[in-house]
């Protein structure tokens, strides 16, 4: 593998961007200099995170989300 995180990435298997062998190998989001455990997918390149709202879900069981621009920086945590 290699050892630098995807350029995107998302956490739904429904999602063309879900890779199960990254997210078993753990990443780590530092959005704008502070680290984020809720994220739900991340795009370097365009500078933006999708982010829970709360508990709240949609009418097929998904979390809302709601995206977020800044400067993102994924890494791997092993």
């Amino acid at each position: 593998m290699s050892e630098t995180p995807p350029d995107r990435l998302c956490n739904d298997p429904r999602s063309k961007f879900y890779d199960e062998a990254l997210l078993e190998r753990g990443i780590g989001i530092r959005f704008n200099g502070e680290e984020r455990n809720n994220v739900e997918e991340y795009c370097v390149s365009e500078g933006w995170v999708r982010v829970a709202m709360g508990r709240a879900l949609d009418r097929r069981g998904q979390p809302i989300t709601m995206k977020v621009k800044g400067t993102v920086e994924p890494y791997f945590r092993t």
